[in-house]
């Protein structure tokens, strides 16, 4: 399976916080095999809006919620 990776962003009420205003409007760059052509979409959008504090681009890990767990601890 692939590590797919979602970049998307948009307006945030706090630069330091996810807090999304309006969902509806979200700019959604797209979905990645991997983590580093993710990182390269998510630069390139990032870098278009560097002027706006408002805007925050993310990537998220899409493999890791379609297999938590994955991602979980081992069992002791």
């Amino acid at each position: 399976m692939s590590k797919l990776h979602l970049v998307f962003g948009g307006r945030v009420s706090d630069p330091q916080t996810l807090d999304f205003n309006d969902t509806s409007s979200l700019d959604v760059v797209g979905i990645f095999p991997d983590y580093a052509s993710a990182e390269k979409a998510w630069r390139a959008a990032a870098q278009r809006t560097v002027d706006d504090a408002e805007m925050k681009y993310v990537i998220v890990h899409m493999h890791r919620l379609l297999e938590p767990d994955l991602m979980a601890p081992p069992a002791v």
